[in-house]
Order: structure tokens, then C-alpha cells, then sequence
């Protein structure tokens, strides 16, 4: 009954019924008792064996065939490395001194800092190599600067000044924050440079101005400098160009060393002193005293040094209490804690109020003088 069910169903069963048939033929002759039920029983086992073996391999195998057949094929641009799309950067022949290691540019000033930040000093570079490899990079630089109110009637000479001066032949965006947008003049720039007006609201006191900058420079880094420009150079508008300030003090994230701090111990510095607010420095603490109207980097690092003080700004408002120094008691906490990459000497801020100490080779970037009261007091900012 069961070789008959078997042989009725599938094929391989056919063959092993007639199998089976022959061999009840011959144990009827030459088998008889146990011998011969044994004999039946392991054979029996036998093609009950072969036969699962015979059915279920080709089973799996058309299964794993499925399973190689499904396997998408690579998507080959997801294999390819960053690196392999990198360009070479070379500059062409040029000819200059030689450097000598045991003569350095100048020994008269400290030339890196204890984290191996270079400081830039006059002499210690060659700005023709560098505006190689910066032409190469085809990188654009913007300048920001804020003329609210009255400081409008800085505008002109800062820009006049800064084409004749700063980055000359890179690419520049001069960005003007500004609420009297009407006041600024027209500039006839040359390609690859152009004057970007940025209107904003108008504040109260001076004092809320030097602390909305941080964040109106945040929130434009966000919208569109990432698009338009590579570095952000950060500065006061209430200054002039003297000298030139060229790709040399570009890098990740710099500062530049207040003129009037320059040879200060820490105690000595006006960081703040009050542990209430967000941009307290003890008094055991800090490298130099960075300038807060000069200070810059790539659009990403600007992005984040901006919005960390504007949210300690905005957390030391809600605790009523407002930095010494506003902005720049802020941007001090952050770069003693965030290294600068690389640091301006007081050549690339100076106020000739301190006199020309010999030390200065150069004043690239000096205040304009101005009555700051009248300038500050008398335009109701």
C-alpha cells in the first residue's frame, strides 16, 4: 500500500517500487524469517534515504541560487573615496632666500604659542608663496563689518582703504550689516569683489549693538556665507587700512592680540572677573587678551564661535547680569578654551593713541580717531 501511494506521486518512488518488487522476489527464494525482514527493513531505510537526500537537495540549492540572484548590484560611486577625488595644489617656479634654521625672521617677539599656533608678524612670511597657493585654492574671503547709525560715515574710507590694502587680487564680499542702508554709497568695485548691504534692526544702546553682532553674524554664516564665501574676517568699521593684510592671516580659527594688552600679565587682563557670568576667567587663567573687533576663520568656525557667545550672552541676559566687556569678554572665554589656530600680532590692530612701539614694524589696520561719546551717545543707537 505504501509503495503504491509513494509510486503514484512522484517519479523517484516508481523506480525504487520496482526495486523493491524484484527484491521480494528473490528473498521469497532465498531469505526466510528474520533474515529476510532485516534484510527489507535496512534496505528499506536505504532508499528512504537516498530519496529525502535525493528530493531535498536540489531544494536548497535553487535556494541559495535565489538568494545570489537577489543581491543588487554595487553602486560603484559609493565606493569611491573622498581621496580620490582630491586635486593637487602645486605652485609654479619661484625664486626666494633661502630659509636658515638657525636665523629665524625675528627674535626679538614670540613667534608661536605653547600649542603651536603661528603668530603673524611682519617678516615672518612670504606672502608671495602664499597668494600661490591661495590663487590656486581659488579662495573667497568675506569682511564683515557693522554701520549702524552714525557709524555709517565710516563706510567710505574703510572700503577705499580696504581695496587699496586688503586681500589685494582674491576674491572679497564686503558684508555691511547696516540699518541706514540709504547712507551708504555706491562703489564701483572690481570683478571678483562686491559690496553685499545686510539690513538690520535698529537697538537702543551701543552696548546691545557689540552683542546682537555675534548673533546677526551666526545667523548669516547659516544662510548664506557657507555659499558665498570660504573665510569670514570679522572687524570694526570705525578703522582704516594702513598697510596691507593679505591671505596670511587666514586659517581654521584666528584672533588677534588688543593693543593695549600686549605685554600684560593675566592678572592684568580685563577679562571678567564675576563667576555669575558665562564668560568668567579666574585669574590663574588665560594666554593673551583677544581684541574683539578682529577675529575670523572659515565660515564653520565663525558659525560656532558666534553662536557660543551669543547663547552665553543670551544666558548671562536672562541671569540680569551683562559682561564687562560685552561681546569681547565672550569671545575671550571662547578662545581659552577653543585654541585659536593661528594669532595676529598688534601690527593688524593698533591704535596710535600707544604711540609706535619699536617692536611695530607695520600698522596695517589703526583706528580711525573719533569722539566715541558723540559717536555713541548723541545717535540714540
Amino acid at each position: 500500500m505504501l509503495l503504491n501511494k509513494c509510486s503514484s506521486t512522484r517519479e523517484p518512488m516508481e523506480t525504487s517500487a520496482w526495486v523493491l518488487t524484484s527484491l521480494d522476489s528473490r528473498t521469497d527464494k532465498n531469505c526466510n524469517g528474520k533474515k529476510c525482514l532485516l534484510s527489507m527493513l535496512f534496505i528499506n531505510a536505504v532508499f528512504i534515504i537516498v530519496f529525502f537526500w535525493y528530493e531535498n537537495k536540489p531544494i536548497r540549492w535553487h535556494y541559495e541560487s535565489r538568494l545570489r540572484c537577489r543581491q543588487e548590484p554595487r553602486n560603484t560611486t559609493e565606493d569611491i573615496s573622498p581621496l580620490n577625488l582630491s586635486t593637487e595644489v602645486a605652485i609654479g617656479r619661484m625664486l626666494y632666500d633661502k630659509p636658515q634654521i638657525f636665523k629665524p625672521p625675528r627674535s626679538d617677539v614670540l613667534m608661536v604659542t605653547p600649542w603651536l599656533a603661528p603668530i603673524i608678524w611682519n617678516g615672518s612670511y612670504n606672502i608671495d608663496i602664499l597668494n600661490a597657493q591661495f590663487h590656486q585654492r581659488n579662495v573667497r574671503v568675506g569682511i564683515t563689518v557693522f554701520a549702524m547709525k552714525k557709524y555709517t560715515v565710516f563706510i567710505k574710507t574703510f572700503i577705499e582703504t580696504a581695496e587699496q590694502f586688503f586681500m589685494v587680487g582674491h576674491k572679497v564680499n564686503y558684508y555691511v550689516f547696516t540699518d541706514r542702508a540709504d547712507d551708504i554709497s555706491n562703489f564701483t568695485l572690481p570683478e571678483g569683489r562686491q559690496l553685499v548691504i545686510l539690513e538690520v534692526p535698529s537697538y537702543k544702546q551701543w552696548q546691545e549693538v557689540s552683542m546682537r553682532r555675534m548673533e546677526m553674524i551666526r545667523d548669516k554664516a547659516n544662510q548664506r556665507f557657507y555659499k558665498e564665501v570660504d573665510y569670514l574676517v570679522c572687524v570694526d568699521v570705525d578703522m582704516r587700512f594702513s598697510d596691507f593684510v593679505g591671505v596670511e592671516i587666514l586659517s581654521d580659527v584666528f584672533g588677534t592680540i588688543h593693543p593695549g594688552f600686549y605685554n600684560a600679565q593675566r592678572g592684568s587682563f580685563t577679562y571678567e572677573r564675576r563667576q555669575k557670568s558665562t564668560a568668567y576667567i579666574p585669574t590663574d587663567e588665560g594666554d593673551f587678551y583677544y581684541a574683539g573687533g578682529y577675529f575670523g576663520g572659515t565660515v564653520e568656525e565663525v558659525y560656532k564661535l558666534t553662536n557660543f557667545c551669543h547663547k552665553a550672552i543670551m544666558t548671562d541676559k536672562h541671569n540680569s547680569i551683562e559682561a564687562i566687556w560685552h561681546d569681547e569678554s565672550h569671545l575671550n572665554k571662547y578662545f581659552l578654551y577653543h585654541k585659536p589656530t593661528r594669532i595676529l600680532s598688534p601690527e593688524y590692530l593698533w591704535d596710535n593713541n600707544f604711540g609706535v612701539p619699536q617692536f611695530l614694524k607695520r600698522r596695517r589696520f589703526v583706528a580711525v580717531p573719533k569722539n566715541h561719546n558723540e559717536i555713541r551717545n548723541k545717535r540714540a543707537l
